[in-house]
């Protein structure tokens, strides 16, 4: 890891370790090189074989827009559980349609099937739909807080690196979970007002691939209680 990496890393760390503490839970060992291995994956990957993935955690589409689901979706979900590793659903926004319909469509899909303890949530934003850097922040707010309210589950927020520095200061409150690639596995510095990265993705071959700076326990403590 470069120097700022590290530091950046250190800082999730204390911050996930205080938020397991207030759990209750026994932070996990971490991985030899600092970072946790995961993936996520779509219908675009429907038979995708979780078991043999070597991934901790997995997160999956669930919806797009006001009305989509993902025909994967349920099959992923249940699978992720079945394996025991840590798992996310997320939602591939357009700041063309209204934000909070967007939100309530995502919960009706994912609350549908069974929930467990640490499940994630996680807004996709990287297209703007030819709104303004004003609207599409305001939108985002309006999604990410909308989904808080109605789950306690604070919602992790992806983009690409330059779609987030563009549209997404002030969302910092939010764990990120950016895609930048010609990067090393977790050798990235946070965009925007993000002071660090919870998840890098880093490769989209065979299938997106990530390692988040948390462990598998500390990823379960920023899901659902």
């Amino acid at each position: 890891m470069k120097p700022n990496v590290k530091k950046l890393y250190a800082s999730a760390l204390l911050a996930a370790t205080a938020a397991v503490s207030g759990l209750g839970l026994t932070s996990a060992p971490a991985h030899a090189d600092g970072l946790t291995y995961g993936q996520d994956v779509s219908h675009y990957q429907p038979d995708h074989d979780w078991a043999a993935s070597g991934a901790a955690f997995g997160i999956v589409k669930a919806t797009e827009g006001a009305t989509r689901v993902d025909a994967s979706f349920a099959r992923h979900w249940a699978d992720l559980g079945a394996k025991g590793k840590v798992r996310g659903a997320y939602h591939y926004g357009h700041p063309s349609n209204d934000p909070i319909a967007e939100a309530d469509h995502f919960l009706s899909v994912v609350d549908r099937q069974p929930a467990a303890r640490g499940d994630l949530l996680a807004l996709d934003l990287e297209t703007a739909d030819g709104r303004s850097v004003t609207e599409v922040n305001a939108w985002a707010k309006k999604w990410l807080a909308h989904v808080q309210a109605r789950t306690g589950v604070t919602p992790l927020f992806y983009s690409g690196w330059n779609f987030a520095d563009e549209y997404g200061h002030g969302l910092q409150r939010y764990p990120l979970w950016v895609a930048r690639y010609g990067k090393g596995p977790g050798q990235v510095a946070a965009p925007a007002d993000w002071k660090t990265w919870t998840i890098h993705q880093y490769a989209d071959a065979p299938v997106d691939q990530n390692v988040s700076a948390l462990t598998p326990v500390q990823l379960k403590a920023l899901g659902r209680r």
